[in-house]
């Protein structure tokens, strides 16, 4: 459920906005949950990318397209991103089984 809450706030508000609203919240629910606070982190983190390139905003799509100058449309650009976020989405659902692997570098600092 926070992963579609994020998915869907991250739609419509940018990520600071985001973190501001809901992080107070969340944190503590999280760690009653026992569940690891980096792990979240990293999570969170991939959620608020796959927010920044979704339709209907796409914040990153419209500076994408100001870079280009219009030589691309924006529904083109739209278009074109599917395949990203078919492939975010899959490397988020690692992370969710996975949670080592956003771990690793974290563990071997201590």
């Amino acid at each position: 459920m926070v992963c579609v809450l994020y998915l869907v706030l991250g739609m419509f508000l940018d990520p600071v906005g985001i973190m501001v609203l809901t992080l107070p919240l969340m944190i503590p629910l999280v760690d009653s949950y026992g569940l690891n606070i980096i792990w979240f982190g990293v999570v969170i983190v991939k959620l608020l990318e796959i927010g920044l390139i979704t339709p209907p905003v796409g914040l990153n799509v419209f500076v994408l397209a100001s870079v280009l100058e219009g030589k691309v449309s924006i529904s083109e650009i739209f278009g074109g991103l599917w395949r990203f976020i078919g492939i975010d989405l899959i490397v988020l659902i690692l992370l969710i089984a996975f949670p080592a692997i956003s771990l690793i570098l974290p563990t071997t600092m201590y």
